[in-house]
């Protein structure tokens, strides 16, 4: 899906193309261009694809990149595409919820400076999103562990030889907290 943020440093349009597996809420592909295409968009699904896909379904909006020789390139994955009704956002609700979270999670906050720039805070953001940051959807989970915490004796005390551990995110935007064994 496409997105459109306009740089705000030289007042250009750049659009963000995204794909999420919707099971797990995993992005599995993002990046930044300031002229979609559909050769691009093509490009941009086969890197996403794998050549032998568990998906059965891709979702698409009715943006001008998503041409009927994209729907018919993307039918030799054994993947069937399918379109958005005309203006309505709700049908694609995974994915508007995912431009909303990006959005508020990350762009609100940070200026991007140009295309490169974009793609660089978007893929901390992206590993972020796959691998520190917990779904509600899921449950306690987060897409790339898939497992829960261990079980403890004490889930709220802290083990004599454990200790808190954060990670700073886009410069400390967010933070990813986990445990680290100490000497005793």
């Amino acid at each position: 899906m496409f997105r459109v943020l306009r740089d705000l440093a030289r007042f250009r349009i750049l659009y963000i193309f995204v794909v999420m597996e919707i099971g797990s809420r995993r992005i599995l592909h993002c990046n930044v261009t300031a002229r979609p295409t559909a050769d691009w968009t093509m490009q941009q699904l086969r890197d996403a694809i794998p050549s032998d896909p568990p998906y059965r379904f891709l979702l698409h909006d009715r943006h001008a990149t998503f041409s009927s020789e994209l729907d018919t390139a993307v039918a030799a994955f054994r993947v069937q595409a399918l379109k958005t009704p005309v203006r309505t956002p709700q049908a694609n609700a995974f994915c508007e919820r995912l431009i909303g979270t990006i959005r508020r999670e990350c762009l609100d906050f940070l200026i991007p400076l140009n295309e490169r720039h974009l793609r660089a805070i978007l893929r901390e953001w992206v590993s972020h999103y796959n691998q520190g940051r917990p779904h509600s959807r899921l449950g306690p989970g987060i897409p790339d562990r898939g497992t829960a915490p261990p079980w403890r004796k004490h889930r709220h005390r802290l083990e004599a030889t454990e200790r808190v551990i954060s990670t700073a995110i886009l410069g400390g935007l967010h933070h990813e907290y986990g445990l680290e064994r100490t000497a005793v």
